[in-house]
C-alpha cells in the first residue's frame, strides 16, 4: 500500500490533468491512504515494538502524515490548506526515505557501519528531495510557460485569413473552438453550477455588465436586430464572438435574432464558462482571437445527478488542481491585459463592413504605450506602480469562497462605467458601485485660466492618424500634432489663488483642464461612438441669475446635450453623411474627429464668456465632467426607435442609411425590467467651482498676473499639457515655463518644454532645455527620446541611436522608440539590424503601421522582394484611407458645432439665454425662450420625446 501511495502522489502531483484516469487516481490514492491508516492506528505500536530508532521515526512521519492526510481528505486541499498539503508531501518523502533507507540496510546495502549507514540514509533522502523536486518541476514549470500569450510574426494579410476563414461556422469573429467543433448552448447557461463553491463570485456576476453583454441588454440587442436587418447575419457573428456565446458557439446565430430573442440561450449573456473556458489566446490584435476548450468532465459539474454532481465536487475539493487549470491559465493572471484583449480591442474589415480595415475600439494599445503599464517611456505622468486591467476593474473584495486568498477574491461585479444597464434592471447596488467607480478621482476638473478676449489661435482641423481609426491614437504611435499660428496670450492663473474680477460688458477666455488620473486607457474608453461625455461650463451671479452655460442638458437634464459642447466621443458618419448613432460602426466611412484624453494626460478646453451688464456682483463659475451611458439619441432609439413611414424608405445597402427615425415603436418584451425607456443618469466624474468678483466696465482692465505654488506645479502642467495636444505649442511652453520657476530642478517642466520646442522644429531650444533635464535625472527615459530626436535632425544616426537604446533599456516595450531606432538604423543601411528592431515591435503589435512601412523598405534594400511585398500588402491594409475624409464637407457645412468641435483648437460660447435665466437645481435645466443674451455656436433643441433626427 505504501509503493502505491508513493506512486500514485509522484502522477497525482506532478502530472494533474483533468480526466477520468486522474480522478481516479485520486480516488484510489484518497481510499488506500484511509486503509493504511487504518492499518496503523491497529498495529502501529507492534511495527515500533521491534523497530530500530531510525524505522521508528520513519513510521512515525509516515504516520504524521497520514493524520495529515484525513484532515485534508475532510478539509480538502484548497489554497488556504497549502501549509498542511505540503507539510502531508513532506512527511512522507521524509518517512519513506528513511524506511527505505532501513530496508536497504538490512538487505546489505552500504552497510555495516555509522559511516555507510549516515551515506545510506543521505542518499535516499536526497534521492526522493530530487524525485519531489523534478515533480515540482514538471507541475509548475512547463505549466507557468503553458500557451503564452505570443503574437505571431505577422498579422493576417486579409480578415479572411482570420478565425476559421469565411467557411468557418463563426467567422468574421476570429475565435476558434478546439476541433472546429460546435459547443452546446448549455455549457455556456450553467453559470449556477459554479456557486456551489463560488457563491461570492456568482452573486458578483449576476449584476455585472458580463452578464448582461447579450440580447438581455436593450441597447446591445437593438443594435444586432438593426445590424441584421441592414446586412444579414453572417456579419453579426464579429459581435457575437464576444457578446453572444450560447447563441453563437451552438450554431444558432444563423437564424435571425428577432426570431429567437427571448429564448434563454440568448439571454444566458457571458457566463463563467465564457472566459474561463478560453484555453489559448493567439495574439493581442483582438477581435475574439482565442481558442475555446470544450472540458471533457464539464458534464459532471453540471449535471442533475445529486450522486454524480456531489461526486465532482467531491474530487474537486479534494484536489482542485486539474479543475483550476481548465478555468484558471496562467496568462488570465499573469497576462491579464493581453487575455482581456481579446474582446477589448477590435477592428472591422470587409467581411463586416463591406469597405476596409478599420479599427475599432480599443483599450490594449493605448495602455501598453502608456506610463500606467509601465512599458511606455513617454508619458506624462507615471503612477508608483505599474497597473493592469484587474487592479480597476477586479479589485479585491472579501469572499469565503473556495479558492480565495487570504479571505479575498477578485471581484466580478467588474466595475467600470456602464450606468445603463443597471438603471434598466433597477439593480441599485450595481448601479451605486459604477457611480462611485466613476466619482472615485480618476479623473480631475480644474477652472484654471482667464485671459481677455483675443484672436484665437488657430490651428489645422484635428489632425488624423495615419492609421484608418475610429478611435484616437495616443502614446503607442508618433503623433501629429498641428501647431498654432499665433503667440501665447497672457493668462491670469491659477484663478483660485489670484481671484481676479471680472469687468460687466467684457468677453473673457475662460481655461478649464480635465486630466486623467486613474485611467489605464483613454478617457471615456469602449464604443466611444455610443456615449455622451462632455463637459458643462456654467456661469451664475450672486442674483441667482445664469450668465454662461455651454453643456445644457434638455428636460432637465434627461434629454438630449446642447450640439454645442465639448463633446468626448468619437463622431463618424456613413457613406451619406449621416451619423453613426445607431451602434452601427459597420457603417463608418469617414471620422469627423475624435476626441479622448490618453492616461496620465490632459485637454485644455476654452469658453468665451461675455459678461453682461445685468451681472451681480459677483459670479460662480462651475464646471464639471457629465458621463452618460448611453447618448440620449442611442437611448431612445434602442428601445423605441422605428424607421419613419411618414418618409421615404432608404435602401438597405451596407455603407448608409438614409431613412429617418421616430421614437415611437412598441416597447413591449424590451429587455428591461419595465417596459419603458429608461432615464439613464448623468454622473458627475469631476467638477470644480471658482467665484469671482464682478465690477463695473469703467473700472480698470484686467491685468494678466500668475501666483506660483510649489503644490500648484502639476496644475501648470496640465494646463500646457493639454495645450501641447493641441497644438497650441507656444501657450503650452509658457506654462512649462511657470513649472520650472516653480521648481528648477524638477526635470519634468524641462523636458515638456522640449517636447514642445521639438514639435515646434526649433531644435536649437530643445537641445538646451533637454540637457538640463539630462543634467538633472540622467537616466531620464523620456528625456533621452526627445533628445534623440533632435540629435536625428542633426543627421547624427549614431548619437540618436545611442540615446534610443539608452530609452529601450529602460522601457523594451516602447514601440515608437523601437520604431525610430529602426528607422534610423534603415537610414544608415544596416538593413540587418533594423530588420531585427522592426520586428520587435511587430512582437508586441502585429498592425503597427509605421513599423510594416519600415519592413517593407528594408527587405527592399535586401533585395528580398518577397518580404517587402508581405510588409506593402499589409501596410495597404491599415494604412487610412485619406480620400474618405471628403465626406466630412458637407456634413460639416451643414453641422457648423461639429466643424468647430473638429479644429484642434477651438473655443466654446453659451447657449442662448434669456435676459433673466434663473438658475436651476442640478446643474441642468431646459433652455427658456428668448432673444440670446449672446452669441451662440449652437441653437438649442426643442424638447420632444420623439423627435425625426439621425
Amino acid at each position: 500500500m505504501l509503493a502505491f501511495l508513493f506512486v500514485s502522489a509522484i502522477y497525482l502531483y506532478a502530472f494533474p490533468q483533468a480526466n477520468v484516469i486522474y480522478a481516479i487516481v485520486v480516488l484510489l490514492h484518497a481510499g488506500i491512504g484511509l486503509l493504511t491508516s487504518v492499518y496503523l492506528v491497529i498495529f502501529f505500536f507492534r511495527i515500533l515494538r521491534g523497530a530500530s530508532i531510525q524505522a521508528r521515526i520513519g513510521w512515525l512521519l509516515v504516520a504524521i502524515s497520514a493524520v495529515l492526510g484525513l484532515i485534508l481528505v475532510k478539509t480538502g486541499t484548497s489554497r488556504p490548506e497549502w501549509k498542511l498539503v505540503y507539510l502531508h508531501i513532506a512527511g512522507a518523502i521524509a518517512g519513506s526515505a528513511i524506511l527505505f533507507a532501513e530496508w536497504a540496510g538490512r538487505k546489505g546495502w552500504l552497510a555495516p557501519g555509522f559511516a555507510k549507514a549516515a551515506l545510506r540514509y543521505a542518499v535516499c533522502l536526497l534521492a526522493l528531495v530530487g524525485l519531489g523536486a523534478a515533480a515540482w518541476y514538471s507541475r509548475n514549470s512547463r505549466w507557468l510557460n503553458h500557451a503564452r500569450i505570443e503574437n505571431p510574426a505577422d498579422p493576417p494579410a486579409s480578415m479572411n485569413d482570420e478565425g476559421d476563414g469565411p467557411q468557418g461556422d463563426f467567422f468574421p469573429s476570429s475565435a476558434q473552438v478546439y476541433g472546429r467543433q460546435k459547443i452546446p448552448s448549455k455549457f455556456f447557461m450553467e453559470s449556477d453550477s459554479c456557486q456551489r463553491c463560488h457563491a461570492d463570485i456568482y452573486k458578483q456576476w449576476q449584476s455585472s455588465a458580463h452578464h448582461f453583454s447579450s440580447f438581455n441588454n436593450q441597447w446591445y440587442r437593438k443594435s444586432i436586430e438593426y445590424m441584421q436587418d441592414r446586412v444579414g447575419t453572417k456579419p453579426s457573428k464579429w459581435c457575437g464572438g464576444c457578446h453572444d456565446p450560447a447563441v453563437l458557439y451552438s450554431g444558432l446565430m444563423d437564424t435571425p435574432i428577432k426570431q429567437i430573442v427571448h429564448r434563454p440561450e440568448s439571454q444566458a449573456g457571458l457566463g463563467c464558462m465564457m472566459c474561463h473556458s478560453i484555453a489559448n489566446v493567439k495574439s493581442t490584435m483582438g477581435q475574439g482571437d482565442f481558442y475555446l476548450e470544450y472540458p471533457k468532465l464539464h458534464e459532471l459539474a453540471a449535471s442533475k445527478n445529486p450522486v454524480v454532481r456531489s461526486l465532482h465536487d467531491f474530487l474537486v475539493k479534494l484536489n482542485p488542481e486539474p479543475h483550476r487549470r481548465v478555468f484558471l491559465k496562467p496568462f488570465m493572471r499573469d497576462q491579464t491585459p493581453e487575455f482581456c484583449s481579446s474582446c477589448h480591442k477590435v477592428h472591422l474589415d470587409v467581411p463586416v463592413n463591406h469597405y476596409r480595415w478599420i479599427r475599432g475600439f480599443n483599450e490594449y494599445d493605448n495602455w501598453q504605450a502608456s506610463g500606467v503599464s509601465g512599458q511606455g517611456a513617454r508619458s506624462f505622468y507615471y503612477p508608483p506602480r505599474s497597473q493592469q486591467c484587474a487592479d480597476c476593474h477586479m479589485p479585491m473584495t472579501h469572499s469565503n469562497d473556495f479558492g480565495n486568498v487570504s479571505g479575498f477574491v477578485h471581484s466580478h461585479r467588474f466595475p467600470g462605467a456602464n450606468t445603463a444597464v443597471p438603471t434598466a434592471n433597477e439593480d441599485a447596488d450595481q448601479l451605486k458601485l459604477t457611480e462611485s467607480f466613476l466619482k472615485s478621482g480618476i479623473l480631475s476638473v480644474d477652472i484654471f485660466a482667464l485671459s481677455p478676449e483675443a484672436e484665437q489661435a488657430k490651428a489645422m482641423a484635428t489632425p488624423q492618424s495615419d492609421i484608418q481609426t475610429t478611435f484616437a491614437v495616443g502614446e503607442e504611435a508618433e503623433s501629429k500634432i498641428a501647431s498654432a499660428t499665433t503667440e501665447a496670450s497672457p493668462i491670469t492663473a491659477p484663478l483660485d489663488r489670484v481671484q481676479p474680477v471680472l469687468r460687466r460688458g467684457d468677453t473673457v477666455r475662460v481655461d478649464v483642464v480635465v486630466r486623467t488620473k486613474k485611467v489605464g486607457h483613454f478617457f471615456p474608453g469602449g464604443t466611444v461612438d455610443a456615449y455622451d461625455t462632455w463637459l458643462e461650463l456654467k456661469a451664475t451671479d450672486d442674483k441667482n441669475q445664469v450668465v454662461f452655460w455651454s453643456g445644457m442638458a434638455e428636460d432637465g437634464g434627461k434629454g438630449p446635450v446642447e450640439k454645442g459642447a465639448h463633446f468626448y466621443r468619437s463622431l463618424q458618419i456613413d457613406e451619406h453623411g449621416n451619423p453613426i448613432n445607431k451602434r452601427n460602426a459597420w457603417s463608418t466611412r469617414a471620422v469627423v474627429y475624435v476626441r479622448l484624453i490618453p492616461p496620465g494626460a490632459a485637454d485644455t478646453v476654452h469658453y468665451r464668456m461675455h459678461i453682461p451688464e445685468s451681472a451681480g456682483n459677483k459670479i460662480t463659475l462651475h464646471a464639471r465632467l457629465c458621463y452618460r451611458k448611453f447618448a440620449w439619441w442611442n437611448t431612445q432609439f434602442a428601445f423605441a426607435g422605428a424607421a419613419d413611414t411618414n418618409q421615404p424608405k432608404s435602401e438597405v445597402v451596407p455603407g448608409y442609411d438614409d431613412n429617418k427615425y421616430v421614437f415611437t415603436g412598441s416597447l413591449k418584451g424590451v429587455s428591461a425590467k419595465k417596459e419603458a425607456i429608461p432615464d439613464v443618469p448623468t454622473i458627475t466624474v469631476a467638477e470644480n467651482e471658482v467665484a469671482l468678483n464682478v465690477v463695473a466696465r469703467k473700472a480698470p482692465v484686467l491685468q494678466p498676473k500668475v501666483d506660483l505654488r510649489g503644490e500648484d506645479w502639476q496644475r501648470w502642467n496640465d494646463y500646457g499639457i493639454g495645450l501641447l495636444l493641441q497644438g497650441d505649442l507656444k501657450s503650452a511652453e509658457v506654462a512649462f515655463q511657470k513649472v520650472t520657476e516653480i521648481d528648477p530642478k524638477n526635470p519634468d517642466g524641462w523636458v515638456n518644454i522640449g517636447r514642445a520646442a521639438v514639435q515646434e522644429g526649433d531644435m536649437d531650444r530643445a537641445r538646451t532645455v533637454l540637457e538640463t533635464a539630462l543634467a538633472l535625472k540622467p537616466d531620464l527615459a523620456r528625456a533621452h527620446y526627445f533628445y534623440a530626436r533632435v540629435l536625428r535632425s542633426d543627421g547624427n544616426y549614431d548619437g540618436a541611436a545611442d540615446h534610443l537604446r539608452s530609452v529601450l533599456a529602460q522601457y523594451p516595450r516602447d514601440r515608437v522608440a523601437q520604431n525610430d531606432l529602426g528607422r534610423i538604423l534603415f537610414l544608415q543601411r544596416k538593413f540587418g539590424d533594423a530588420i531585427k528592431t522592426l520586428n520587435a515591435v511587430l512582437a508586441i503589435d502585429p498592425e503597427d503601421l509605421q513599423a510594416h512601412y519600415n519592413l517593407m523598405l528594408c527587405y527592399r534594400g535586401v533585395g528580398d522582394e518577397k518580404q517587402a511585398s508581405e510588409h506593402q500588402q499589409r501596410y495597404l491594409r491599415f494604412k487610412a484611407d485619406e480620400s474618405s475624409q471628403t465626406i466630412t464637407g458637407p456634413y460639416r457645412q451643414l453641422h457648423p458645432e461639429d466643424n468647430n468641435e473638429r479644429q484642434s483648437i477651438h473655443e466654446h460660447v453659451s447657449v442662448p439665454l434669456p435676459a433673466k435665466a434663473v438658475l436651476h437645481e442640478n446643474h441642468v435645466g431646459t433652455a427658456a425662450p428668448g432673444r440670446p443674451a449672446e452669441r451662440s455656436s449652437a441653437n438649442v433643441i426643442p424638447s420632444t420625446t420623439a423627435r425625426n433626427s439621425h
